[in-house]
């Protein structure tokens, strides 16, 4: 069946600019630090945005959720939709009843008109024909829009997170330092840039939550992206070892061309064996591609996620 998507469905995925740039974020829980300009070599320059949990002070030390789309997680007055993921009001509320251990977020900014280059997974992409990859360079978002604005480099987001964004958290903030404290986050594409990464990089994280994950990687499920990404994860999925994965998905607008190929990627961490208690897949039926919808939802992954205060000791 060949799905045709409303431009309403297509919201997040498109993710336009936004004003927010020059806006600071206010949060209701917790306090927000803007780092800005950040310098890389691998990706353009941006901004970081980290938040500061109820009751942070320097002497404490705390694990990261690193968040792909940083400008859509904090305030809705600053988005460029009016929606946000209510991260400091779901994440504070878990720290102060004691549900979760204390944590930082780093949202980082999505690169605008190159967000869909930026979070397909690379090496999937690299594996079609060259005539395919050129078909799908075609694809317009809306007129004289291309779905992809430059080519692929999903790699090189990736070791800006590794190489550049979490050696400057760990040299200013007080957190954990290492692989076991680290962990991913994002929705639709930044679903998918947040597996592809843990793959990539299983020494790096501890895990990663992968909210409505966009697996047909364009507007068309009969675009024969998703089952590349399958073969990929079924090829690499014995990287992880205890990395907690974090996958959901509703059923409305975008979130209705999810159902039946999330089911796919549970069934290889089934056949593969991946570890019951490390692995996740929830389905929110109504549920529809918003962050409203994600913030409904937002505290089952940190809880998943942070909320084995006593394992936390250990590492």
């Amino acid at each position: 069946m060949k799905f045709v998507i409303a431009l309403l469905s297509l919201s997040v995925f498109l993710s336009p600019a936004s004003h927010a740039d020059t806006l600071t974020p206010n949060v209701s829980k917790g306090q927000i630090e803007t780092v800005q300009p950040f310098k890389s070599n691998y990706v353009k320059d941006r901004f970081l945005t980290v938040w500061l949990p109820p009751g942070y002070n320097k002497q404490s030390q705390y694990d990261v959720l690193y968040m792909h789309d940083g400008r859509m997680l904090f305030d809705a007055n600053t988005t460029w939709n009016k929606q946000e993921w209510r991260v400091d009001e779901v994440a504070g509320e878990l720290i102060e009843q004691g549900k979760v251990r204390p944590f930082i977020v780093v949202g980082i900014p999505n690169a605008v008109e190159n967000r869909h280059s930026e979070f397909f997974p690379q090496q999937p992409f690299e594996r079609f024909p060259a005539a395919k990859q050129q078909a799908l360079y075609q694809i317009e978002k809306f007129a004289d829009h291309p779905l992809f604005a430059s080519k692929v480099y999903s790699d090189n987001y990736s070791l800006f997170l590794v190489n550049e964004v979490i050696p400057y958290i760990e040299a200013n903030y007080p957190v954990n330092k290492g692989a076991s404290h680290r962990y991913l986050g994002g929705s639709s594409m930044g679903g998918l840039i947040s597996w592809y990464t843990l793959l990539n990089h299983p020494d790096q994280f501890a895990g990663a939550i992968n909210m409505s994950t966009h697996w047909p990687g364009t507007f068309n499920a009969e675009d024969d992206v998703f089952p590349v990404f399958k073969q990929y994860i079924a090829a690499n999925l014995h990287k992880l070892s205890n990395q907690k994965v974090y996958f959901d998905y509703g059923d409305s607008t975008l979130d209705a061309m999810y159902p039946e190929l999330q089911k796919q990627i549970d069934k290889i961490f089934i056949e593969q064996q991946y570890p019951k208690n490390q692995w996740q897949s929830l389905y929110f039926p109504g549920a529809d591609h918003t962050e409203n919808a994600w913030a409904k939802r937002l505290h089952i992954p940190l809880m998943f996620m942070f909320g084995d205060k006593e394992q936390s000791k250990k590492r």
